[in-house]
């Protein structure tokens, strides 16, 4: 099993140089770079890609004013385009600045965003409590009901448990979580009818002055409608994900032999069903964790103010902070393969008959 898992650590390395090479590749062709984003602000055009013509990539950039590329800033001076060329670091040509990047990657400098004057690790642990809140608790939730909902759905299969649960899981699946959450806004956050939960950010602004108790009801207080907006889609995946797990390890033969050597139902479904059946609902988790914790909650986070990770990419994105955005992707593509190592072992710890070192890779 050592010798597994460092293949698999060995492997990380060629996996995130390969996608931190797709991605610098693609922005390198992307208009609206970060120097024809300032001069957009200093000339009032409030969007760069306003003020960009004939062939601009983007990201590398000439020290000429009167280049195409800078239709927006004729009237600069050409000495201060190339400071910022050299202040940005485009002075030099695209395959040398991934390799410095990758070298402070390597060795976590993750540099300072372009437009906040604040170290990117920081601006991310700054942003870390909303984006862990809601991954965490609706990861979480998630599968504290899904479960044992799931393991239910499976033993009373074709009954009309089973039918108008499904019917129930079917209608959340197809709501958008956007839509649930502006559903769950008009409703319960003073949008038409009740103003039961509040609209806006983590926690009040009285929080330095609540008691301990205090602060914990606060905070479940702001964190319930986004987190029940997040849970609408993944529970009802999870759900149908366990139940099929199940009933597919229940008609196995083994499930049969167990029942006739007199085990009762329950034996057989927790003592024997349970650790191959889970297997697979384990599978998963690495995938629904990160996507709510990085991406997944984007609209989420807009639509109940919360500043959070997937906020932070967008707004790097769209803003061309090439610091935020390939550090966040570096730390997002690092901790998945972490993660997914890791659901590995979890296999492994479930179910002792699974050897990873024995099968070729």
């Amino acid at each position: 099993m050592g010798a597994y898992i460092l293949r698999r650590l060995l492997l990380v390395i060629p996996t995130l140089l390969g996608i931190m090479i797709i991605n610098f590749t693609l922005v390198q062709f992307v208009p609206g770079g970060p120097i024809e984003q300032i001069i957009a602000r200093m000339e009032g055009a409030g969007d760069a890609l306003q003020n960009i013509g004939g062939t601009t990539d983007g990201s590398v950039v000439e020290s000429r004013a009167t280049d195409e590329r800078y239709l927006g800033a004729r009237g600069l001076p050409p000495e201060f385009i190339a400071e910022l060329e050299r202040e940005f670091g485009f002075d030099k040509p695209p395959v040398e600045r991934f390799l410095n990047m990758m070298w402070n990657y390597l060795r976590f400098d993750f540099g300072e965003s372009y437009f906040r004057s604040i170290g990117v690790v920081d601006l991310v642990l700054e942003k870390m409590p909303v984006s862990i809140s809601l991954g965490l608790w609706s990861t979480l939730i998630a599968y504290m009901i899904s479960i044992p909902l799931g393991i239910r759905k499976a033993v009373k299969d074709g009954t009309p448990f089973d039918s108008w649960t499904s019917g129930l899981i079917i209608v959340g699946y197809a709501i958008p979580n956007f839509l649930f959450a502006v559903l769950l806004i008009v409703l319960f956050a003073g949008g038409s009818y009740w103003q039961i939960f509040p609209l806006r950010g983590l926690t009040s602004d009285n929080w330095d002055q609540l008691s301990f108790f205090g602060k914990i009801a606060d905070y479940f207080w702001h964190i319930t409608l986004p987190v029940v907006s997040i849970l609408i889609s993944s529970f009802a995946t999870l759900t149908l994900l366990t139940k099929n797990s199940f009933l597919d390890e229940i008609r196995k033969l083994y499930v049969t032999t167990a029942r006739a050597k007199g085990l009762s139902e329950r034996r057989v479904l927790y003592g024997h069903v349970f650790r191959n059946a889970m297997l697979i609902v384990i599978a998963g988790f690495p995938g629904l964790f990160l996507a709510v914790f990085f991406s997944g909650a984007l609209l989420i986070e807009w639509l109940f103010s919360l500043d959070g990770m997937g906020r932070l990419f967008y707004e790097a994105a769209v803003t061309r902070d090439y610091p935020v955005m390939f550090g966040t992707l570096y730390l997002t593509a690092l901790l998945g393969l972490i993660v997914n190592i890791i659901s590995d072992l979890a296999y492994v710890w479930i179910d002792p008959r699974i050897d990873f070192a024995s099968r070729e890779t």
